[in-house]
């Protein structure tokens, strides 16, 4: 009795395996050439001359700020600036430099000597100051429109030359209304060599000189208005007294005569009269 065959052998006819075997060989050498192929060398290139360096250039400003160093004007940024600094310092200009400190001081003198604590207020107070300082410094600032500001606006000079020339008639001003004994103590108290004559005064040693005579005459015209306001208080407590009526404050019962008086005499026209003739 013989073996039976091998279903492959029953099922698969001689050529169709011969196919088989042809197509594994083809793939396995396929396989065989690409593994030892390997990955492909890229062409060697020959090495390019270097560039040579370029100068540099310079951003362009667009909307912002260019100072323009190296002869060129300021641009309409920095002016700007500059102008918003010299604004913030323009008060203290004209409170320093000019008549507003006495005005001011001496109105607030009386204010207190008529014993009214809020009336007038601060804001007319100021006002009234503010508009002597211009009638008293009138004069002063025209000289300067005309001879520097003006000159400068219409391109005849520059910023500094404006200056030198327009600050002499405000310090003129100045010498005029600063006593010797105030600018003796400021020149003695910046170290500085003794000027030879008052016009050679430094303006940073002359302004605080004038704003220290000004407030000595400020407090001169105000003790010369406190004086008859005190009498008539003293004689109001001593007439209270002598009648009995001690826990009525005097204040309040002098303080109609006060105003009486003030009217009487035309303080307000007194006091403006004393303080722009002290300016002539």
């Amino acid at each position: 009795m013989t073996s039976p065959r091998p279903v492959l052998a029953r099922t698969t006819s001689p050529a169709l395996r011969r196919t088989v075997v042809l197509l594994l060989a083809l793939l396995a050498g396929a396989v065989v050439a690409v593994l030892l192929a390997g990955p492909a060398s890229a062409a060697p290139t020959e090495p390019t001359a270097p560039t040579a360096p370029t100068a540099p250039v310079a951003p362009a400003v667009d909307g912002g700020v260019d100072i323009s160093v190296g002869g060129g004007s300021a641009s309409t940024s920095v002016t700007l600036i500059l102008a918003i600094t010299v604004l913030s310092v323009a008060p203290s200009v004209l409170l320093l430099a000019t008549s507003f400190t006495k005005i001011a001081v001496v109105l607030s003198l009386t204010r207190n000597a008529l014993g009214l604590q809020s009336s007038p207020p601060n804001s007319v107070l100021t006002g009234i100051a503010l508009f002597l300082t211009l009638f008293v410094m009138g004069p002063v600032f025209s000289e300067i429109n005309e001879v520097a500001v003006q000159p400068y606006l219409d391109g005849g000079m520059s910023i500094s030359q404006a200056y030198d020339v327009g600050v002499v008639p405000l310090k003129e001003f100045l010498l005029d209304n600063t006593r010797d004994d105030e600018l003796e103590l400021m020149v003695g108290l910046s170290g500085e060599e003794q000027p030879e004559d008052r016009e050679a005064v430094s303006m940073t040693t002359l302004i605080p000189a004038f704003v220290l005579s000004e407030l000595k005459s400020a407090f001169i015209i105000g003790l010369v208005i406190f004086i008859p306001f005190l009498v008539l208080d003293m004689l109001v407590s001593s007439a209270l007294m002598a009648m009995g009526m001690m826990m009525v404050p005097p204040s309040i019962v002098s303080l109609p005569f006060k105003l009486l008086l003030f009217v009487v005499v035309d303080g307000w026209a007194l006091i403006t009269t004393s303080l722009v003739g002290s300016y002539t």
